[in-house]
């Protein structure tokens, strides 16, 4: 299985220096980079390796994941410690980091409500999204047993094609073939996915105007919008400004 090689590489974060004593401040100090909330969004959700921390996040740099993991551990956010029994460690939220769970839940569903119209089709990298895609399928509505997805970008030329691999409650995701059969194939462009992950549009819709296509298993094919992945906030409708029609 291979990852996204693409990487942005940035200044080390700077810290604040308004000399204000307003704890706001301060916090944003502390996890006001979007890497930072990148990587506590994926502490959240159980992420513990440095691996993990590249699958999800294909665009940054080993070095500003390593200075971010060191600084957030300065910052008292997490703990690295080692496993025991491997050449490995892991990162563990402390009860500082551990605190500030609904905060990213809140963020993340206000910059859905207000930030959505910034958000654009460049924004999506297919690395990221895969990841998150993967993770969000619903196996409680899966047969029994292993079920494979073959995942089709149809307007790509590089990273085009995933594979989908679910075992009970547990989702691999492959960029190489995984040589199983597959079970159902999805084909669409990025944007048609996204937009049916987001919760802006269902499967059965997408379908229909062909935006994207099944082909596979009957019974994965009536139950779709049961098991098609989404996003956990897309439930969240975005809002408009005042004077754009919406309140």
């Amino acid at each position: 299985m291979k990852k996204d090689e693409l990487s942005i590489v940035e200044e080390p974060r700077q810290l604040n220096r308004s000399g204000s004593l307003c704890p706001a401040v301060k916090a944003a100090d502390m996890i006001g980079d979007k890497w930072t909330l990148l990587i506590m969004r994926e502490l959240l959700m159980g992420a513990t390796r440095y691996h993990e921390f590249q699958r999800a996040m294909p665009r940054i740099s080993p070095t500003i994941l390593s200075k971010r993991l060191k600084q957030m551990g300065q910052d008292g956010l997490l703990i690295k410690k080692s496993v025991v029994g491997e050449k490995a460690t892991e990162y563990r939220l402390t009860r500082c980091g551990r605190e500030l769970a609904p905060l990213v839940n809140y963020m993340s569903k206000w910059g859905l409500r207000w930030a959505r119209r910034r958000m654009k089709d460049e924004d999506l990298d297919v690395g990221t999204f895969m990841w998150d895609f993967h993770r969000t399928l619903n196996t409680d509505e899966l047969p029994d047993g292993e079920t494979v997805f073959s995942v089709t970008l149809s307007e790509l030329h590089t990273n085009s094609k995933w594979w989908l691999v679910a075992r009970g409650a547990t989702v691999d995701l492959c960029l190489d073939d995984p040589g199983k059969e597959v079970d159902l194939y999805i084909t669409g462009t990025l944007p048609a996915l996204a937009q049916v992950w987001m919760g802006d549009t269902d499967i059965s819709e997408a379908s229909k105007a062909e935006d994207i296509i099944l082909i596979g298993a009957a019974p994965l094919m009536r139950t779709a919008s049961l098991w098609f992945p989404k996003s956990r906030y897309a439930d969240v409708r975005p809002k408009r400004f005042v004077g754009d029609g919406d309140q």
